[in-house]
């Protein structure tokens, strides 16, 4: 049987344990669900996205492939590329175009492809046709090919046309559109083509790239490369190949990013 030593023993342990009690709610909140963190503890806020290759993200992507021609073989700038931040790159004859869009408008365009059907895996047009021109679209993942797209009048061929961004509004946009200026450049080198001119590379030895699309591939800073063409050929570690010149797009840093 507990005597009064035993009792005063257990006075004060009960005390100690009612003060830790009331602690630990006291650090919980006044028991309606909501807790509060300590004075100390400093808020954090979500850091927006970075500009540039280091926070863009590659959202949608179209290239026209297949034709007599081989339109879209590897290696070769897409026809189109849009990105989170807005910024927009289309391929042209006087080389790649940069675009802004609004981030509204960014918004908008990427609604409607999905509300076009973009944004599932799927083909459009007939099949087995020997060399049709194919628009391959790239969205969320998917993957849409749109075969003769001149010929297509369903939503995903009526969309094509607002990915043209020559078209876009001014009042989408930023500001004007400018050329497409790369930090880097992708450094194609094959075999060559019984080239009239050669030269000697400026640069990193082209045998020491890496296979990329049908290709050697090294990465070179954009002000260095030196311009080519299909009539010239390049002298590098005692060997003779023709070389293309790939642009490096926002968010591309290597030439595994080339395809």
């Amino acid at each position: 049987m507990a005597g009064p030593y035993t009792r005063s023993r257990r006075a004060p342990a009960l005390a100690c344990a009612a003060l830790a009690a009331c602690g630990t709610l006291a650090a919980c909140g006044d028991g309606s669900g909501t807790a509060e963190p300590p004075a100390s503890a400093p808020a954090t806020t979500a850091s927006p996205a970075k500009d540039g290759p280091a926070g863009e993200q590659l959202v949608l992507r179209w290239r026209k492939t297949g034709g007599i021609a081989g339109l879209g073989g590897p290696g070769s700038l897409p026809d189109f590329s849009l990105y989170s931040s807005g910024r927009a790159v289309a391929a042209s004859q006087s080389g790649p175009t940069e675009y802004r869009l609004k981030p509204e408008a960014l918004r908008r365009l990427l609604d409607e492809a999905r509300a076009a059907g973009l944004a599932r895996s799927h083909a459009v047009g007939p099949g087995g046709v020997a060399d049709a021109i194919t628009v391959v679209v790239s969205m969320d993942g998917a993957t849409t090919r749109i075969i003769q797209p001149e010929t297509q009048s369903g939503p995903e061929g009526r969309f094509l046309k607002r990915l043209d961004p020559a078209g876009w509004p001014a009042s989408d946009l930023t500001g004007k559109p400018a050329p497409y200026k790369a930090e880097k450049t992708a450094v194609l080198a094959g075999p060559t083509t019984g080239s009239a001119t050669v030269k000697t590379w400026p640069l990193e030895p082209l045998g020491k790239g890496v296979q990329v699309a049908g290709a050697v591939c090294t990465v070179a800073p954009a002000a260095k490369a030196p311009a080519t063409n299909p009539d010239t050929a390049w002298r590098s570690g005692g060997r003779t190949y023709s070389v293309r010149l790939r642009p490096l797009l926002p968010a591309e840093s290597s030439c595994q990013d080339v395809k």
